[in-house]
Order: C-alpha cells, then sequence, then structure tokens
C-alpha cells in the first residue's frame, strides 16, 4: 500500500477519533462528516465504483434501521416503567438488597448486563441496563460507560453463542464443531485470569470519575465483591462451556452470578463494611420517603438533567401500587421472550424469522441486506412495553406522553446512524476495486502482520478489537478475520487455538468502544452528543482487555 491508500484504509478509524473524540462533535454531525470523507477517500484513493459505495450506504441504512429499533424498543420500554411506577419499586427494591452504588454495579451493570448479552447480545444488554442504572439513581454517563464496559467478557458466547458459532465457525474454512469448541475453552480460559478483574475496574471508575470525592481507594474498598462478581461470571461460564456447549456459557454464567452476588449482598458476604452512596443519593432517599408516605403522588428524580427521559409522571395519578415481583415484571418477561426465541430447538425462533423484508443484489452489486423486524430485540421490548401498561394500569393520557416522548428524542440518533453505519460498510465492502486492494480493514491486517509477525500475540486481539469497533459486532469480527488469525498463527509457528481466543476476546473488548454500540446506549439515557466523551472513558477499560490477554499469551508462548 502507498501511503495515502494506507491513510484511506485507517481513516473510519481516524475520522472518528478526530471528529468524535479529540474535537468532541456530537455523534450527528462528526459520523455525517466521517462518511464523506470516507466515501470520498473510497473512491479516489482505493478506487472503489462508485455503485458499490451507494449500494454500500443503502445497506447500512437498512441496518441501521434494526439498530433504531432495538434503540426506540429499549426508551419506550423505560418511559413506560417510569409513567408506571415501576422505576421506583425496582429503585427501593435494590436498597433493601444492598444500598451500595458499588454492589449494584457488580450485580446490575456486570452480571444482569451478561445474562442479557447470552440470551440477545446486537447492543441489547447496553440498550437495557443502561436506562437501567440511570432509573436507580446512576448519573447518566456513569450508566452509560458501565454499561458498555460489562458488555464485553460475555460477548464470546452472546446471542446464544452466536460469535462462536457463526463468527469463528464460518469464519474458517472448514473448522470443525471440536476445533471451534477448542478455541472456545481457550478463550473462556484466558478469560477467568483477566475478565474477572473487569467489575473491580467498573467500580474503580465509578468511584474515581463520578464519585463525590474522585477517588481510587473508595473503589478499592469494594475489591471483594467486585472480584466475586467477575469469578461468579468467569468459572460458571467456562464450566458450562466445557459441558454443554457455546450457547449456554453467558445465559447461566449470568443468572450464576447473579445468584450468588444477591444471596451475598444480602448477607453482608464480602460486602464493603462502609456503604458507598452518590452525592445526590440523601436527596433521592428522602423523595423515596416521601413517596411511600402519599404513593399517590409519582415523584422522578433528575429531571433537569434528562428531561427527556425523565419528566414524563408530573402529576397525581390514580394510585396503583406496584409490588416487586409486578415492577420486575417487564425485565422477567424481556429476558424469558429473548431466551425463548432464540432457542433453536423451539420453534418461536423460526416463526419469528418468516417475517423478513429482503433486498438482494442493491443496484445489482453483490450488495445484499435483510431486515427481520420481529426477530429484533427492539420489537421484543415493544411488545412487553405494551403488556407493562395493561399489567401495571397506566393510564392513557400517561402511556401516550412515554411514547410521544420516546419519538422526540430519536432524531438525532437517527442522523447519526445513518452516517456511521453506512460509513462501516463501504470500509467493509472495499475489496471490490479497480487498485486491484484487498478490502480495507484486510489490508490493515496483513499490514500489522507483515510488521508484527513476532510480537503477534501481542497484536491479535487488537486485529480483533479493530474488527468490533468499526463493523459493531463481534461476530462480523470473527466471520471478518478468523481465516487471516489462523494463517497467520501458522506462518508465525503459534498455536492457533491461542491465537483465534486472542482474536475472540479483542472483539469483545472492541464492543466497548464500538461507535453503532456507542451511538445507541448514549440515545437511550439522553446523552446524545457525547459519544466522544463516552470513548473517552471507555478506552482505558479496552485497552486493558486487549493488553492483557495479549501478554498473557505471549508470555506462555515464551516457553513454548
Amino acid at each position: 500500500m502507498s501511503f495515502f491508500q494506507l491513510l484511506t484504509a485507517a481513516m473510519p478509524v481516524l475520522a472518528v477519533l478526530l471528529f468524535l473524540v479529540i474535537l468532541r462533535m456530537p455523534a450527528s454531525r462528526a459520523m455525517t462528516l466521517s462518511l464523506a470523507l470516507v466515501a470520498l477517500l473510497a473512491w479516489a484513493v482505493w478506487q472503489v465504483p462508485v455503485i458499490q459505495i451507494s449500494a454500500s450506504i443503502l445497506e447500512g441504512w437498512v441496518i441501521a434501521a434494526s439498530i433504531l429499533i432495538i434503540v426506540f424498543g429499549a426508551i419506550v420500554l423505560l418511559n413506560t416503567l417510569k409513567v408506571s411506577g415501576a422505576v421506583d419499586v425496582i429503585r427501593q427494591g435494590f436498597t433493601r438488597i444492598s444500598p451500595d452504588r458499588r454492589v449494584q454495579t457488580v450485580i446490575v451493570g456486570w452480571l444482569f448486563v451478561a445474562f442479557l448479552e447470552g440470551a440477545s447480545g446486537f447492543g441489547t444488554p447496553a440498550a437495557i441496563v443502561a436506562p437501567l442504572l440511570l432509573a436507580l439513581g446512576f448519573p447518566a454517563m456513569a450508566a452509560v460507560v458501565l454499561a458498555l464496559i460489562a458488555d464485553s467478557a460475555a460477548v464470546s458466547y452472546g446471542a446464544v453463542g452466536t460469535p462462536v458459532i457463526v463468527g469463528i465457525g464460518q469464519g474458517l474454512a472448514q473448522a470443525e464443531y471440536d476445533e471451534v469448541m477448542q478455541i472456545a475453552m481457550t478463550a473462556s480460559t484466558i478469560d477467568v485470569l483477566v475478565a474477572s478483574f473487569l467489575p473491580l475496574i467498573m467500580v474503580l471508575i465509578l468511584t474515581r470519575f463520578f464519585g463525590e470525592n474522585k477517588s481510587w481507594r473508595e473503589g478499592l474498598g469494594a475489591w471483594k465483591f467486585a472480584l466475586l462478581g467477575g469469578f461468579s461470571f468467569t468459572i460458571p461460564a467456562l464450566l458450562v462451556a466445557s459441558t454443554l456447549g457455546p450457547e449456554f456459557p453467558a445465559i447461566l454464567g449470568g443468572l450464576i452470578g447473579l445468584m450468588v452476588t444477591v444471596a451475598a449482598a444480602k448477607k453482608g458476604f464480602l460486602t464493603p463494611k462502609q456503604v458507598w452512596l452518590f452525592k445526590s443519593d440523601h436527596s433521592q432517599f428522602s423523595a423515596q420517603a416521601l413517596n411511600e408516605q402519599a404513593p399517590g403522588l409519582l415523584k422522578i428524580e433528575g429531571c433537569e438533567k434528562s428531561p427527556a427521559l425523565s419528566c414524563l409522571a408530573v402529576e397525581p395519578r390514580q394510585h396503583y401500587q406496584l409490588s416487586l415481583l409486578q415492577a420486575w415484571s417487564p425485565y422477567i418477561l424481556v429476558a424469558l421472550i429473548l431466551v425463548l426465541s432464540r432457542l433453536n430447538f423451539l420453534p418461536f425462533k423460526s416463526w419469528l424469522n418468516s417475517v423478513s423484508v429482503e433486498f438482494n443484489a442493491i443496484l445489482a452489486t453483490e450488495i445484499s441486506a435483510k431486515l427481520v423486524p420481529l426477530y429484533l430485540p427492539g420489537s421484543l421490548f415493544i411488545l412487553v412495553a405494551l403488556i407493562t401498561l395493561w399489567l401495571h394500569k397506566v393510564p392513557i393520557k400517561q402511556a401516550n406522553q412515554a411514547w410521544w416522548q420516546s419519538i422526540k428524542v430519536m432524531w438525532p440518533t437517527v442522523i447519526a446512524l445513518a452516517a456511521s453505519v453506512p460509513m462501516v460498510r463501504i470500509f467493509l465492502n472495499s475489496g471490490v476495486n479497480e487498485a486491484e486492494l484487498l478490502s480495507m480493514p484486510m489490508e490493515l491486517a496483513s499490514l500489522a502482520a507483515a510488521t508484527f509477525s513476532a510480537q503477534w500475540p501481542l497484536v491479535a486481539p487488537f486485529v480483533g478489537a479493530l474488527g468490533s469497533f468499526v463493523a459493531g459486532s463481534a461476530t462480523f469480527s470473527n466471520m471478518m478475520f478468523a481465516q487471516f488469525q489462523y494463517t497467520t498463527a501458522e506462518v508465525v509457528g503459534l498455536p492457533t487455538p491461542w491465537i483465534l481466543a486472542l482474536q475472540m476476546l479483542g472483539a469483545n473488548a472492541g464492543n466497548m468502544i464500538c461507535v453503532v454500540n456507542v451511538v445507541a446506549a448514549a440515545s437511550v439515557v439522553n446523552l446524545v452528543g457525547k459519544e466522544g466523551q463516552i470513548i473517552r472513558y471507555t478506552l482505558m477499560p479496552m485497552l486493558f482487555y486487549v493488553m492483557s490477554v495479549g501478554v498473557l499469551v505471549w508470555v506462555a508462548t515464551l516457553f513454548l
């Protein structure tokens, strides 16, 4: 590659870093500029035909539509729970388990995310858990950052094992099931030694950047419980993967971890001696006490900070007291429906997939796109939101207000995704060109292999992270780079299961900073325009994950 070709191949990453992170532009503007720049360079330097670029943009819009359905479903479900009073009940329920925000971070931010990732994947965990943390009283920025960091380790087995079964399985030419399982087991073993520390990192970020005292020490005060949360997921996930296969490690690991940590928190086992709260919690707890004395008036905190999502019920409603089970019932329904609709041996998956809108050979190219509206998690969220209106007896006026407000906050997200997803598709579809080059990601990966072959264990996870960062999917990253990683490992004389495991783990880490995930998660907590700041928070945990797994395998190879 020439210098200008290298610059063009790297432009999707460089443009995002420049416009979104450094210049701190809102995603709607930053991604629009990035799309224009990448499309221009793809045509002028990479010599991608205009028809291929146009087809990629249209394909991107179809994919963006599916993401928007997920985002809208998550927002409307949260707003429905707010106007029904379920949010207040859930907050009080967690206070009874433990009022400590560090403990809640481990239980909700780490383990509930892991369970949802195993059940659905594809951005669902952050879209559900970020607004849930916001509803529990977490600052909006903390909520989205914690949810994105947590949506990493469980991604190996997300969506009932899709990144392994489809990503690695289809990414490798003629891969046998036993070979794929060996790769997955290797990744899970490494995760026990690395990902188990992610909850501790989440707690440290919580107290240092979102606490009143800006203290690392206060985060370290919860190290025992944080490690309990980490190992209570990674060890069961490893055991499930070795016995039941790749479909259920995240689902069962998340459930087992939830049971272990909730029981421990209730008994005070390994929990911090001193309760850690946000500065605003004192007023919130006072408001909760007031609500208990006058439950007919719904009071919601934080209106001035998040008007689109918080100030929905500001007038008295007919008293209907929800139990904790009733308040949690929408989330229980979401989890149940997601699991049932993703299992291959049940008929629901095929039923939902039978309804699809297909766009084959877009503009007479080899590019095709498909929208399966009923199978999307967002459609299930909307269904549960409708059921919740009946379960929680929400008045029609407040229900209309929740839905209308959900629609209003979507517009900046529509613009951002309508630009970012097509940019990614141009990048990935650039293999069709007149310059006799591979696609941009493959050229970058090949250059990295030629430059860093002796230290490939240190570089391999970065390749996986690159795939997730630009493609928005660990599954697609694995499909795109699995064969490349396998060939590189053979050339440099490294064990292929180890290098492919690093590909998987790197793809997991890339989820933390993936532009599509960040834009979607930011929109559901009303942080549109703050995407660059979110990436600055999640970048260091991402680097910890990628560098730690790489160093661990690199050291292991020294003893081969």
